[in-house]
């Protein structure tokens, strides 16, 4: 199929989606009457557990909640709950001098005891955080008075600070929300620090938050924010429409709630803003290079559908110039990512030119090609909750169906999807990078990890020289050593075609108009709502 039938094609597939989930477009401005001081956005998924200690609830509602130590900026790593730190000569101890003046929701001390109880309860349970790597390099957590609290590492590790201030695990928690000194296995509350409070939830309904007038950084404006659960697509959008929600965000696993063109037909009527960030993260295809009784297996396979896919029609065409394309893991903004790496263009001639090489036979069909008896046939899995992933999905299944591979395409939830990936239950499936913030150390200490992308890594020829590399990178005090083992990681997993990327992402608002204050963070997963009011 050429450019130009792949471009027909697309555009038919929108226009359907536009007439199924799009009508009654301009009807209403009721957003502009929306209640002041408050926020209702719809989520495809419910917020789950808010413990911070662990990883099914929602990012972004933890992170109106709880709080790190420090906090990761464009100008790089700021104060936040620690005031300011010293760092030992040999890299090993981090001495956090804390705030004064903060409390936990529930009234009680943040304090150096607090730092201690919720850092060796992340380390109780090591096994659930080992893709973090920090969490393996904690020797101990030291109070040296109410207020001073010492970090001690096993060894130097550059990305600490970093590490310190993600969304989670490493955030606190009230004590009186522990359940005997521990949170592993569930909490009593969850109190926090943040602007926000949690307030209420209705499992799979609503979550509200409320603000936090005893905020040490002073209390938001937004006085009530509330999390409903709609379905992405038709059903966001008329809600939108009649007011029943008045902000839409791109979710912590990349989704959007409505389409671009949705997105544009709701500006259109007068109600709304949208506001993208800067590119945050690259969106990719991952693939499962350890399961060896499949064609994903194949190197040669991997770089044929990496060739096979047109990004410049998916930036165009379904993101309408909102994403670009993306040709490589990490986009050369992030550190250490400016690296020369071979070129796959759009080409499905190559693409089949290297299957024909590599013994993979057009069947009798002529369709499916076949080796050995075995049919080139795999499976790719999407956020069922993402209408854009959804329509990449059916694009890419076109796309490398013309060259001979049989895709099916699966919607599942985001946290089916997650699971799959760590116990390797997959061929292909969407993803993204950590993101701007967090790379390229986030990204690539996960390639160890089971549970995000060991699967993904551990099926190349260099899998053991990859892991030595990363573990030499993450403990290297020399900026020139650290460049070239992060070249050379780099490098592997882009010769090896194991992360397939398709187009440079970002976090996008829809708010109501008179909505001031939108800003972003150096991080796709959270939004700082206490920043935000109402003209």
């Amino acid at each position: 199929m050429n450019r130009k039938s792949v471009k027909l094609w697309l555009l038919l597939m929108i226009s359907i989606a536009l007439l199924a989930g799009c009508g009654e477009a301009n009807q209403g401005s009721k957003a502009e009457s929306a209640i002041q001081n408050e926020l209702i956005y719809a989520t495809a998924k419910d917020i789950h557990d808010m413990n911070p200690h662990l990883y099914t609830g929602s990012m972004p509602a933890q992170g109106m909640v709880y709080e790190s130590l420090v906090e990761n900026t464009k100008e790089g790593i700021k104060p936040l709950l620690a005031e300011s730190w010293d760092i030992s000569e040999d890299g090993k101890t981090y001495t956090f001098h804390l705030r004064k003046d903060v409390k936990f929701h529930d009234g009680e001390p943040f304090n150096a005891e607090a730092v201690k109880l919720n850092i060796d309860a992340v380390q109780h349970n090591a096994e659930k955080h080992a893709w973090i790597k920090l969490s393996t390099k904690i020797k101990s957590v030291k109070v040296v008075d109410a207020y001073t609290v010492q970090l001690v590492l096993s060894e130097a590790y550059y990305p600490a600070l970093v590490e310190l201030s993600m969304t989670r695990p490493y955030v606190f928690l009230s004590p009186k929300d522990f359940i005997q000194g521990e949170t592993k296995d569930g909490v009593n509350g969850h109190h926090g620090t943040g602007p926000y409070q949690f307030t209420e939830h209705k499992i799979d309904e609503y979550a509200t938050f409320t603000a936090n007038e005893e905020y040490w950084g002073g209390p938001p404006k937004i006085k009530k924010i509330t999390a409903k659960v709609l379905p992405a697509g038709e059903t966001t959008f008329l809600a939108m429409q009649k007011g029943e929600v008045n902000f839409v965000f791109t979710d912590d696993r990349g989704a959007d709630s409505i389409d671009v063109q949705a997105m544009n037909r709701l500006v259109e009527s007068g109600a709304y803003q949208l506001v993208r960030s800067e590119a945050m993260n690259t969106k990719m295809i991952v693939a499962n290079s350890s399961q060896s009784d499949s064609p994903v297996s194949e190197t040669a396979v991997r770089e044929a559908i990496w060739h096979a896919i047109d990004r410049e029609t998916i930036s165009k065409d379904i993101f309408e110039g909102s994403e670009a394309e993306a040709n490589q893991l990490f986009s050369s903004n992030v550190n250490y990512a400016d690296v020369q790496l071979k070129e796959r263009e759009y080409d499905p001639g190559r693409a089949e030119q290297l299957l024909e090489q590599a013994g993979w036979e057009k069947g009798s069909d002529g369709e499916t090609r076949i080796k050995a008896g075995k049919k080139l046939a795999m499976n790719l899995y999407y956020d069922s909750n993402s209408s854009s992933q959804k329509t990449q999905a059916e694009f890419i299944q076109n796309a490398v169906n013309g060259i001979g591979i049989k895709l099916d395409i699966i919607g599942e939830e985001s946290s089916s999807i997650a699971n799959r990936r760590s116990t390797g239950d997959y061929e292909l499936l969407f993803n993204q990078t950590w993101g701007l913030a967090y790379d390229p150390q986030s990204t690539i200490s996960a390639f160890t990890s089971e549970a995000s992308y060991l699967h993904t890594t551990k099926g190349i020829a260099e899998a053991d020289h990859l892991y030595e590399h990363i573990q030499e990178v993450m403990v290297s005090k020399d900026e020139e050593t650290r460049k070239s083992l992060y070249a050379d990681i780099i490098t592997m997993v882009h010769d090896e075609a194991v992360f397939i990327p398709i187009s440079s992402g970002s976090v996008t608002v829809l708010a109501p108009k008179d909505l001031k204050g939108i800003a972003f963070k150096q991080t796709q997963f959270e939004l700082p709502f206490e920043l935000m009011h109402f003209e």
